[in-house]
């Protein structure tokens, strides 16, 4: 299968990388420190050249058995992977933070449950601390909290979450490091006529394809896990490569070669700004001066001075429409207030609205970001 288009993670502002437990920890429980190293003078490469990366890292089981002395990798039951995780935790977060910090980088630690990212509210808010993170030249550091998930409310593999993940952060790319260079049409370790895939067009005429078993024994998803983080990705618009990971200075050995498989994607601003345009319901309206409407007309944010009337009870996040004072929708957006405390602070100028809501406000009522005009 051929490449279609270019993929040029080194160009994402915002890029996403993926690192799984095989890569960074030895099957003895020992941290592979000199492949991180590498891997770390990579990521600092990029950083120094002004992309803003998140990291997402697998590990803290394993680490944490180790510290623990557990059988079975700390696995042998849930209890044990609780424990596992919550004191492997703390192991892997300092080594992040101390091999970034050797290249001048504040790492910050996140971890998150399938619950932040699929209720609502708590999406803005992982979006929103994300944004925040790396607008301040932090690294983000993220892995499922397993000292508290359970089956039934796990992402079950680090892979969904980067991709829900970069779904938050707004990024442009995903790299998934991978224990094997990509896909191929059947496993190669088993079929010698497997045939590697360069590129993936159509996620769901590969789908069977993926297998779940991961070569270390330490993963938790396998190929299959990548493939459905590739379709999770896309949706938000977010291209995606399936990347051996195992060689020293594994993103670098990537831009020089492009070898990988590249799932790719439409525009993220284009998916994200058809899915609100094409949204049959919206939750409320929100009637704006004329100052205002040529503001977002010019791109910019709308901001709680320009608001005249707000009808609805909608809740922050949902879809609401921009009509302007003759009635006529103009845009259409994600709203950053609940109706109440947006009624509270209509009219109101940004530096008054912490004094009337009693907490620090939101950048905007609706970030232009998440609006598309009609």
């Amino acid at each position: 299968m051929q490449r279609a288009g270019a993929f040029s993670p080194a160009s994402a502002g915002r890029l996403v990388v993926k690192v799984g437990s095989s890569l960074l920890v030895a099957a003895d429980g020992e941290v592979r420190r000199e492949w991180l190293e590498t891997l770390v003078a990579d990521l600092a490469a990029r950083y120094k050249a002004g992309q803003q990366i998140i990291l997402v890292s697998s590990g803290a089981i394993a680490l944490g058995s180790r510290k623990l002395k557990l059988a079975k990798g700390g696995r042998a039951s849930l209890e044990d992977a609780q424990a596992a995780a919550a004191t492997g935790q703390i192991i892997l977060a300092g080594l992040w933070s101390e091999l970034l910090g050797k290249h001048g980088i504040v790492a910050a630690q996140m971890l998150v449950t399938l619950g932040d990212f699929e209720d609502r509210r708590r999406f803005l808010n992982a979006s929103a601390t994300l944004d925040r993170l790396l607008q301040l030249g932090v690294v983000p550091i993220l892995n499922e909290n397993d000292s508290v998930a359970t089956e039934e409310i796990r992402f079950g593999d680090n892979d969904r979450l980067a991709a829900r993940a970069a779904q938050a952060a707004g990024a442009q790319a995903l790299i998934l490091l991978s224990d094997i260079d990509g896909l191929y049409t059947a496993n190669p370790s088993e079929d010698a006529s497997a045939e590697f895939i360069d590129t993936v067009p159509d996620i769901a005429a590969i789908a069977h394809m993926a297998s779940r078993a991961s070569s270390s024994g330490m993963g938790s998803g396998g190929m299959a896990a990548k493939v459905e983080a590739a379709r999770i990705a896309h949706a938000a618009g977010v291209p995606v490569a399936i990347v051996a990971g195992k060689p020293e200075h594994p993103l670098a050995a990537f831009d020089r070669s492009g070898h990988g498989t590249i799932f790719t994607a439409p525009d993220p601003m284009q998916a994200r700004k058809a899915w609100l345009a094409g949204r049959m319901q919206v939750e409320g309206k929100l009637t704006i001066d004329a100052g205002a409407a040529k503001a977002l007309k010019a791109g910019k944010s709308l901001l709680a001075a320009g608001l005249i009337g707000i009808e609805g009870q909608f809740r922050r996040g949902d879809a609401v429409d921009v009509v302007d004072e003759g009635g006529r929708s103009i845009a259409r957006g994600l709203v950053s207030y609940d109706a109440a405390d947006a009624r509270a602070i209509a009219g109101k100028r940004s530096d008054a609205i912490a004094g009337i809501l009693g907490y620090a406000p939101r950048s905007a009522v609706i970030h232009r970001d998440q609006l598309v005009m009609l």
